[in-house]
């Protein structure tokens, strides 16, 4: 069987025959009666032009006729020649009007990433729309968060992916769906924290964020406060400069307000004090801090339980001007604060059955039928609450979200509550039927059940695993 010649004459070679390599012709060929082509080297070129080799782009094997190669890549030049032939073919405007993307560079619709970006890009507009109402209990308006996420997701570039798992935290928890959102956040923050060398405002908006997602649904969360707490710490000034910018101080306020004791149940890490230490001495004591929608003022009360902050100063405190929705709220948290006092101290362990800074003139010493009055006070106000909102559902649309503190702190008294069991019903009716709602009162349910008033709720939370924050 004949095989193919590779150094043959070029008659062999184009009959795939085999070339006894004789000169001046084959002995094959002369066999045949043929033509032999001979054994010169022959130069090809492809239309005219060299296509390869030295002598690239040349009309003829020699040097000066080689033409000058253009700088840069060769594989940047024929992206950048298949574009412009693209967009001239295409229009003006390309294929859909965008001149940055061409036909090459298109995703295909039906491909698995571009399903997957559709999908996050659909969330993250239910973010923008509705998820972002979740993180404050004043107006929009009064917000600082919307605006500023453009430039925040410059500086993170983990940002978009905890935003998505947030939003995806508000519809279904425990999945797998949410938890390939939140590792994936997760694992985005913690690479990003390992690159950064100063902690900057977005990358601390994502961790406030995912510390969100875990306070709302009883997943772990204060480690990840107190790591950004540490990160910050080790950067230096938590305020980033000598002169913070008003949302530096926001973000501050925030983390102060997470790392409030009385605002959470089960905690599983030490409070750190972030309101006491780095927002009292630079934030102004007015207004109205935005996403716990309390007074500030009263949040230095809060602050103070345990140290400085007695049973009357919460009763002293004036209150500031505002709606009447709002004093509904401040009340019933005013109320909570005097009952967070009472719980912190112990009452029923000490001697004299008076609380320290009890006034003996408004608050007679039967300390059961005080906290009746305390707590039906609280319910009277979150009551009136619901009503309003319901017949004015457009004025103050979010202050609903800062209601759980007080509901929690009336459901704690057990005591009063099994005696009481209407005001179980009244403080189910006050509720928003959120998630963070059936943990709560699946807590409180199971207090009421055991009735037993020694039983400690957060080691309740923490043998069941929920960390639960109350903002």
């Amino acid at each position: 069987m004949s095989t193919r010649s590779h150094q043959g004459c070029w008659t062999c070679k184009r009959r795939h025959r085999r070339c006894d390599n004789a000169r001046p012709t084959c002995a094959n060929c002369a066999c045949h009666g043929v033509e032999c082509e001979g054994y010169e080297v022959r130069l090809r070129w492809g239309a005219g032009i060299a296509s390869r080799g030295r002598f690239m782009g040349a009309d003829k094997p020699l040097e000066e006729n080689v033409p000058a190669r253009p700088k840069g890549r060769q594989r940047d030049i024929s992206k950048q020649k298949k574009m412009q032939e693209t967009q001239s073919n295409a229009g003006p405007h390309g294929l859909s009007g965008d001149p940055q993307i061409t036909a090459q560079e298109r995703p295909d619709p039906w491909s698995p990433k571009a399903a997957r970006a559709e999908h996050d890009a659909r969330l993250f507009n239910e973010f923008l729309t509705h998820g972002i109402n979740v993180l404050h209990s004043t107006n929009a308006e009064d917000t600082m968060l919307r605006p500023r996420l453009p430039r925040l997701m410059e500086e993170s570039t983990c940002l978009y992916a905890v935003c998505l798992a947030f939003q995806i935290s508000l519809s279904t928890t425990h999945t797998a769906v949410f938890f390939e959102y939140f590792d994936m956040a997760l694992r985005e923050f913690r690479s990003e924290l390992l690159r950064s060398k100063t902690l900057s405002d977005g990358t601390l908006t994502a961790g406030l964020l995912l510390c969100s997602i875990g306070l709302m649904h009883g997943l772990p969360w204060t480690m990840h406060l107190e790591g950004v707490y540490n990160i910050l710490q080790s950067h230096g000034d938590p305020h980033g400069t000598a002169t913070p910018s008003p949302f530096r101080i926001h973000l501050l306020e925030v983390m102060g307000v997470m790392d409030l004791a009385c605002f959470s149940v089960g905690r599983q890490t030490q409070c750190i004090g972030i309101w006491r230490r780095y927002c009292q001495p630079v934030c102004s004591r007015l207004g109205v801090e935005p996403v716990s929608g309390l007074p500030r003022t009263l949040l230095d009360l809060f602050a103070g339980i345990g140290f400085d902050t007695t049973e009357q100063s919460f009763w002293d405190w004036p209150g500031e001007t505002s709606s009447f929705m709002k004093f509904y709220l401040w009340e019933a948290h005013r109320l909570a604060g005097i009952l967070c006092i009472r719980r912190h101290i112990q009452p029923n362990k000490l001697s004299s059955g008076e609380l320290p800074g009890f006034s003996a003139w408004r608050h007679p010493p039967t300390i059961p039928a005080e906290t009746t009055v305390l707590v039906g006070r609280m319910l009277a106000n979150l009551d009136a609450l619901r009503l309003a909102f319901a017949e004015r559902p457009d004025e103050d649309a979010f202050i609903k979200n800062a209601v759980l503190f007080p509901i929690f702190v009336a459901g704690i008294q057990i005591t009063v509550l099994c005696q009481h069991p209407e005001w179980q019903a009244t403080l189910r009716r006050c509720a928003l039927g959120s998630r963070q709602d059936d943990v709560v009162f699946d807590l409180l349910g199971d207090l009421w059940k055991r009735n037993d008033p020694d039983l400690n709720v957060d080691d309740l939370a923490r043998s069941r695993g929920i960390e639960m924050g109350l903002i």
